[in-house]
């Protein structure tokens, strides 16, 4: 899925104001601003959770939607599944990938008949696992967030794939709080995370800014997902800590630049860098010197540029009687030394 390369996701969420329209405006910008793909939520109130506002299913653990419940939330949140065929074909119409989180059952059946190319397990549906079975069943690459679980956990969710036959997966360091705060982030966890599992690793983000996004690259991250807006003024459940398109635009270009620099491991000299040797430090004769004369510290330096003997040889060379004169500025040769 990722094609040698960092695969870099923008996810739209909630961020469509309920207009269409604005959902399509915001996958051409995404495009243009040069994602890989789009994520879709696949959910309705009703899929998710039910219509109940009793303590368990109210909002108060000091998120952005405190005050509120669930199903309220979910409401006014989810994409409404008479778009997904028409997004999905304008995916294919602009040149992007559309992929999506499905939350039951139904919503698997609904992008399978899309033909999805993947599937995306949220945080908070990584304990689900005869969810996570049926996906896995299904062959296409399996991302899953890991925000809210334990390492056995994790392990779980690794293992259902597996056992389902489906080892296209990528875990996802994942912070599940909306903005996520800098010190929450960990992200030194993306290289172990890839070590404990061996799978392909990369970050869900949902602090501020590209700098977390930036850093998880340059510690092995293979996917990168972030939360898209084109416009804050569209309001809705995520706004607040989704990126607007220019921020998002140069957060890729940022990353393409870092993941050209990261290269491989190599330890070989380019030819340009063999030609900059010419003005690394090398042995020269500081001083007019006649036949016969002894080398020392006064006639002999180590200087730039790269011209005469390597310096490793300086104590070596030191006493020793020079054979010919020799005229100032001459690099040290073993030729010109007795």
């Amino acid at each position: 899925m990722f094609d040698n390369h960092i695969y870099i996701v923008a996810e739209l969420s909630a961020n469509h104001g309920q207009d269409i329209q604005i959902a399509k405006d915001t996958i051409k910008a995404i495009k243009e601003a040069g994602a890989d793909a789009v994520k879709l939520q696949t959910y309705t109130a009703d899929t998710i959770t039910i219509d109940c506002d009793n303590e368990y299913f109210q909002i108060k653990q000091g998120t952005l939607w405190d005050g509120t419940t669930l199903y309220k939330l979910y409401q006014e949140a989810y994409t409404p599944w008479e778009w997904h065929k028409e997004l999905f074909n304008y995916g294919k119409e602009v040149g992007i990938t559309i992929f999506s989180s499905p939350f039951d059952k139904t919503a698997v059946d609904l992008l399978e008949s899309l033909n999805t190319p993947a599937y995306k397990i949220a945080s908070f549906e990584i304990t689900d696992i005869p969810l996570i079975e049926y996906i896995a069943s299904k062959g296409k690459p399996v991302i899953i967030s890991t925000g809210i679980a334990t390492i056995g956990e994790i392990k779980e969710a690794v293992d259902t794939c597996k056992k389902m036959g489906n080892y296209d997966i990528t875990l996802l360091k994942c912070t599940s709080s909306y903005p996520a705060p800098y010190e929450d982030m960990n992200i030194l966890t993306i290289p172990n995370m890839k070590q404990t599992f061996g799978v392909n690793v990369g970050l869900s983000d949902h602090s501020m800014g590209s700098t977390v996004a930036i850093g998880a690259v340059a510690l092995g991250a293979k996917f990168i997902e972030k939360h898209v807006i084109l416009d804050r003024s569209i309001g809705g459940p995520d706004a607040e800590f989704s990126m607007e398109i220019d921020e998002f635009k140069t957060m890729v270009e940022e990353i393409r630049k870092l993941e050209k620099a990261l290269g491989n491991i190599d330890y070989n000299l380019t030819d340009k860098v063999i030609k900059n040797r010419s003005f690394s430090r090398s042995l020269f004769f500081t001083e007019d010197i006649k036949v016969g004369e002894i080398i020392t510290e006064k006639n002999m330096k180590s200087i730039r540029p790269g011209y005469g003997i390597h310096p490793r040889h300086y104590n070596e060379i030191l006493g020793k009687k020079v054979i010919k004169d020799i005229k100032r500025g001459t690099p040290v040769d073993w030729s010109l030394i007795e």
